[in-house]
C-alpha cells in the first residue's frame, strides 16, 4: 500500500478549557473505574447490532502502519459455544493440573478461578479476538503486518470500554495454548487467537472480588 492511498485531510475537533478538561477526565476516570471483569453472566439476549457497534468501536484503535491486523469472531451459536467450552476446559484442566507454577496458582487463588468455564455457554455472545501477523495477497504471497500484538491489544482495550459503555460486562479469557480456537472456527492460516471474551449482562447474583487498584504513585512516574 503506497502513501498515495492515504490522502491527508484537515483535522479538527472540539477542545476544552483546562477546568473543563479536569472535570471531564475526572468523571471519565470515575466511570471507567466501575468496569470490572465478571464471571457470572445472565443468558439475557443482547441485540446483534449492539455487538457489531462494539466491535466496530474496537476497530477504531490505532495500529502499526494502519494495518488493522485483527478479526473479531462474533459467536452466539449454542453448539459452537459448547464446543469451545469443552475444548477450553480440556486445556484449562491441564493448566490447573500442572502447567501453572505454584506461584501462579497462589496469585489466582483470591480470584476464585478454576478450570470450569461455564460462562462460555451462558453468555449470549462470545467474541474471539484474532490477530493477523500477515495478510495473504491475491498472488499467494504474504504481506507483513507490524506491531501486531500491540495493535490488537489496543483494539481489545477499546472493545472492553465499549462493552462497559453499553451497560454490559465482559471477561478476558486466555486458555493456553489457544490453537484449538482457530481450528474450531475454521479460521484462515494467517489468524491467531488472542483473546476469548464473553459479553452480556451480569447475572442477578453476580459477585466480583473486592479489589483495590494500584495508587497514582504506583502507576505514574512523573518527570516535570
Amino acid at each position: 500500500m503506497s502513501a498515495n492511498d492515504f490522502p491527508f485531510i484537515d483535522f479538527t475537533r472540539e477542545t476544552y478549557s483546562a477546568e473543563e478538561m479536569i472535570e471531564r477526565s475526572q468523571s471519565f476516570l470515575e466511570w471507567a473505574d466501575q468496569r470490572r471483569s465478571v464471571r457470572d453472566f445472565s443468558d439475557q439476549p443482547v441485540p446483534k447490532e449492539v455487538m457489531e457497534n462494539i466491535l466496530m468501536t474496537a476497530s477504531t484503535a490505532p495500529s502499526g502502519a494502519h494495518k488493522q491486523p485483527w478479526t473479531f469472531c462474533l459467536i452466539s451459536n449454542s453448539a459452537l459455544k459448547s464446543r469451545l467450552r469443552a475444548l477450553a476446559e480440556e486445556e484449562e484442566k491441564k493448566s490447573y493440573g500442572g502447567r501453572m507454577s505454584d506461584e501462579w496458582l497462589e496469585d489466582l487463588a483470591p480470584l476464585g478461578t478454576d478450570w470450569q468455564k461455564e460462562f462460555i455457554d451462558i453468555a449470549p455472545w462470545i467474541v474471539v479476538v484474532m490477530k493477523r501477523p500477515y495478510e495473504m495477497q491475491e498472488d499467494g504471497t504474504k504481506r507483513q503486518n507490524y506491531y501486531v500484538s500491540e495493535s490488537v491489544g489496543l483494539a481489545s482495550g477499546f472493545l472492553l470500554m465499549a462493552v462497559h459503555h453499553a451497560g454490559l460486562v465482559a471477561l478476558t479469557h486466555t486458555p493456553s495454548p489457544m490453537n484449538f480456537i482457530a481450528k474450531a472456527l475454521n479460521r484462515p492460516e494467517n489468524e491467531r487467537p488472542f483473546l476469548l471474551i464473553p459479553v452480556g449482562y451480569p447475572a442477578k447474583d453476580a459477585k466480583v472480588p473486592d479489589l483495590n487498584r494500584k495508587s497514582k504513585q504506583d502507576v505514574i512516574a512523573i518527570y516535570d
